[in-house]
């Protein structure tokens, strides 16, 4: 079954995510890939995650789909324009990948050319709204499209710890009338701020797969809950993972753990390990995905 074939069937997915490489070198990430293969049912690939220039998302999705995993390429509004974004759907679909995760991206100032100038022509509402259109066979200026018409299976993204939520919310039910098809979270580090996420968007009835970001040290959970917007990593979690002697083991054990709470009450769990890829089996083992 392909990922939208069993989103359909209703049942629990599993994804996790590859950055692509500062270079054409993609040796070792396909080597990471293999770790995963049929232990996931989808491997998402950043589009210049962090706003730092890297090998391109569709390449990478277009090898990975080559070598037979399911990509999810990952789309960003911020560096293309409507032309080159409506192009890049159309070649994802010509190449045979039909997962598409559409963001907004964040903002050239935060990578490392602070200096680009940042394009966000269409938000990430228009662009599945985009999407949506190319499927019914035009594109958004209503010209039509010569011969087969793409297939694609829309995703977004949603932050449940937003606060206050109701924005998060509204927004996420635009992205459903625009075409949205499942949703992946931002970090989720405390379940009860996500089972009240839950409960208010309940009503929406569109698969959510919950954020698992491997928490690597101290520092780094101090650093999210300082910096990143709805992102929460509670005290007895940061107090575990600074007191461990091993930190990729008490990570691993921290992930697989929330991964056991959440597991019952959502649709899926995306696990983005932000280089640490070699510890995603790990994670799938211990969590008993």
């Amino acid at each position: 079954m392909t990922f939208k074939e069993k989103l359909q069937a209703g049942k629990f997915l599993v994804t996790s995510e590859i950055g692509p490489p500062k270079g054409i070198e993609t040796k070792q990430l396909l080597e990471d890939a293999e770790l995963i293969r049929n232990r996931v049912d989808g491997i998402n690939v950043t589009d210049l995650q962090s706003s730092v220039m890297r090998l391109g998302s569709l390449a990478v999705c277009s090898m990975l789909k080559a070598k037979g995993f399911e990509p999810i390429f990952q789309m960003t509004c911020r560096d293309r324009n409507r032309l080159a974004l409506q192009s890049d759907l159309l070649s994802a679909a010509a190449l045979g990948i039909e997962n598409v995760l559409i963001l907004t991206g964040d903002h050239t100032t935060l990578g490392d050319h602070p200096d680009a100038k940042p394009v966000f022509d269409l938000d990430s509402v228009q662009l599945l709204q985009v999407a949506k259109k190319l499927q019914e066979g035009s594109d958004m200026k209503g010209n039509k499209l010569v011969g087969v018409f793409p297939k694609l299976c829309l995703g977004a993204v949603v932050n449940p710890g937003a606060d206050p939520l109701e924005p998060q919310i509204m927004k996420m039910e635009k992205k459903i009338a625009a075409g949205a098809e499942f949703f992946q979270t931002q970090a989720v580090y405390d379940i009860k701020i996500f089972e009240n996420f839950l409960t208010k968007t309940r009503h929406l009835k569109v698969p959510v797969m919950a954020g698992i970001v491997l928490l690597k040290s101290a520092g780094m959970a101090r650093y999210m809950n300082k910096n990143v917007a709805g992102v929460f990593v509670p005290d007895n979690l940061i107090t575990e993972i600074d007191q461990a002697k091993d930190k990729v083991t008490k990570s691993v054990e921290i992930a697989a753990r929330l991964i056991k709470e959440l597991r019952p009450i959502c649709q899926g769990i995306h696990i983005m390990p932000i280089g640490w890829d070699k510890v995603v089996p790990k994670v799938l083992e211990v969590s008993g995905l």
